[in-house]
């Protein structure tokens, strides 16, 4: 018998990570100890509270049953809580939802509102799921927008053919080139939504993984946001917890909706003990700055950027420390598989940007998600043949 992949999945390109894993799985076997500085999961520990929440609530059996489709209500108020506590944004549990991860819900929302034909606004170099997860297996067609270092990876929406557009994605800080924005940016691209009528699907994955002194804002934080807008964030980057597929989904009630339709008829939701373990998580924050463990997480984190773009620099690599983000996007100067080709011979994985987009090709994202005697290994062996 012969079995024929639907069109929508013969469009996908292959998953990038993917790539990176089944080479990472060949040198392995061939013995090679491998520094993998690709993929971005956090190698720090979620902190202990969140452990002990997470067995206190798995053993609570009545923490086993199907959850709401929109989530927990304490989750769903716990969500609203946390904006108003962080960001200053008030929310109503029906502007709020929970999600299997970020990833998930930027996918589902292109089910719920794209359809075949319509077009959609792609950062590019971005995140593949917005073009591929979210976009094609939509049988919508993603568009292009690109993020130029000569307009500091900032969208330039006078080149923008608008006709058609129905959805843009934006992502602050910035997925993989690590560039953050202020309020008067986002506030551009709100008014470019709202002037073309356009859904706003806004990442903010890593709004708490920041350093000297930036506080990445929320696109909600900017009025009339709630119009066209839908923000996405998770537990995953801020409390290290990203096998657990805990996030969720805040704005525009329509939008927010819609993507419950589409959830309701596809998953039920995350387990409810983890709902229960994000609640405690979410309190944990007294105000707009973080917590105690997460400054001293990013403190880590710091050092560990400092040390890899320090080194590189005098390697003669162009960088710059970012402001937030695990990442750093580096020009290597010349093609971006043939500098990851040359890395793997050494035994150290980064991932190529042009897997990210057109407008990666020739740079590299460098995840310092190692310990620092890792990195600086790595460091030696990239030296070592340049």
């Amino acid at each position: 018998m012969t079995f024929e992949y639907a069109n929508r999945i013969k469009q996908l390109p292959p998953y990038l990570f993917a790539e990176i894993e089944k080479i990472q799985g060949i040198k392995k076997a061939q013995g090679i100890d491998l520094i993998s500085l690709s993929i971005g999961d956090p190698d720090l520990p979620p902190p202990q509270f969140i452990t002990d929440a997470l067995a206190k609530e798995a053993a609570d059996q009545k923490n086993h049953k199907y959850s709401f489709s929109q989530g927990e209500p304490d989750f769903r108020m716990a969500v609203t809580d946390w904006y108003k506590t962080r960001f200053g944004v008030d929310l109503q549990s029906d502007q709020t939802m929970a999600l299997l991860g970020s990833k998930e819900g930027i996918a589902n929302i292109t089910r719920a509102f794209i359809n075949p034909g319509d077009k959609v606004l792609c950062p590019d170099p971005a995140y593949p799921v917005y073009a591929n997860g979210g976009t094609i297996l939509c049988d919508g067609v993603a568009i292009p927008l690109p993020l130029l270092e000569e307009n500091n990876y900032c969208p330039d929406f006078k080149a923008v053919d608008t006709r058609r557009i129905k959805m843009m994605f934006i992502n602050y800080p910035n997925n993989p080139t690590s560039t953050t924005v202020n309020l008067e940016v986002l506030k551009e691209i709100v008014a470019f939504a709202k002037k073309n009528n356009i859904i706003l699907c806004y990442d903010n994955a890593y709004s708490e993984i920041t350093y000297d002194g930036y506080r990445a804002p929320s696109i909600l934080e900017v009025e009339g946001a709630l119009d066209v807008a839908v923000e996405f964030n998770s537990l995953s980057k801020t409390f290290n917890m990203t096998g657990d597929r805990i996030g969720f989904a805040v704005g525009n009630k329509t939008l927010i909706a819609g993507l419950s339709k589409v959830k309701s008829q596809i998953d039920s939701g995350p387990p409810v003990y983890t709902q229960k373990v994000a609640v405690e998580a979410l309190s944990s924050y007294t105000g707009c700055d973080p917590p105690e463990f997460l400054r001293q997480n990013n403190q880590i984190l710091q050092q560990r950027r400092d040390l890899l773009v320090d080194t590189l620099s005098k390697l003669g690599f162009g960088c710059e420390k970012p402001k937030a983000t695990f990442y750093v996007w580096v020009k290597c100067g010349g093609k971006s598989f043939e500098f990851v080709t040359k890395l793997l011979e050494v035994g150290v994985v980064v991932t190529p940007g042009s897997g990210f987009g057109r407008c990666g090709e020739g740079y590299v994202r460098i995840a310092f998600t190692q310990p620092k005697e890792r990195i600086r290994e790595a460091c030696e062996r990239i030296a070592s043949i340049f």
